[in-house]
């Protein structure tokens, strides 16, 4: 549980809304540049210029939630590489509050996407930069999509009224909030990196199935043989190379073939 006090504990946070913003990352980026300590959230009821990952847009109406968490140093670097999986677990848990018994499979897909009946709900977009003063600022932009979604999209989407959660931003994100908190704790700046890890393996979707795994430079198949120890994803050549080689990918845009 997130304790009253501690770096991670409820209280340690602040939270900022707007209206209208461009987007909410680019505020947090913006405040710590200016000094901003961390652990601040921002949100806002609608974006101008939301971003989803490789700079594609990300549908930003009225109805949905748009929130970015801003951290500053929150691990030592070698460690940062498993955060998106304790992020996951978070979003994981806010989403599974307010959806209803019976209301389909929630799932993670690595990393972080967040599936319901293997449609993609939720964009995840985590970025860094190292800031003048030396500080790493690490931002956690999180758009889940409660009453709009996209209308198009190389991969099945979904939207949470469409499974009987009719709740409002405000609602989830008082659930993401404690939750988020709860995982940052438990990931306790990547020395639980372990705990995190084996229950990211217990909410996985796909483990076993074939998968196609594109990378910025090419594309790779092979089977999903789950993720290391460290977070990253296992994937197993051997049927495409005849050599048993089971590759860790870092990052990488992940289609299942029987789905997607």
């Amino acid at each position: 549980m997130a304790k009253a006090g501690g770096r991670y504990g409820l209280d340690a946070f602040r939270h900022v809304a707007f209206d209208d913003i461009g987007s909410t990352n680019t505020e947090c980026l913006a405040r710590a540049r200016a000094g901003e300590a961390g652990l601040l959230w921002v949100t806002a009821a609608r974006q101008t210029s939301g971003r989803g990952r490789r700079g594609r847009a990300w549908t930003s109406e009225t109805g949905n939630l748009y929130s970015s968490l801003l951290l500053i140093d929150p691990a030592p670097m070698e460690r940062v590489a498993s955060l998106p999986l304790a992020v996951a677990v978070a979003v994981y848990d806010a989403v599974k509050a307010v959806l209803p018994p019976g209301a389909g499979l929630l799932q993670v897909k690595w990393p972080n996407d967040i599936l319901i009946d293997r449609a993609k709900t939720c964009g995840i977009l985590l970025e860094g930069e190292m800031l003048p003063d030396g500080r790493h600022a690490l931002v956690i932009g999180i758009g889940i999509n409660i009453r709009h979604m996209p209308d198009s999209a190389p991969y099945g989407v979904t939207r949470l009224v469409d499974h009987g959660a009719a709740i409002s931003p405000d609602e989830l994100f008082a659930h993401l909030y404690r939750s988020m908190a709860l995982a940052l704790e438990s990931w306790d700046e990547g020395r639980g990196t372990a705990r995190i890890v084996e229950r990211w393996r217990e909410i996985a979707c796909g483990i076993g199935e074939k998968i196609t795994v594109n990378l910025p430079d090419r594309s790779l198949q092979g089977i999903f043989a789950g993720i290391d120890d460290n977070g990253l994803l296992l994937l197993d050549m051997g049927a495409e190379m005849g050599d048993g080689q089971v590759r860790p990918i870092a990052a990488g845009d992940v289609f299942f073939t029987r789905t997607e």
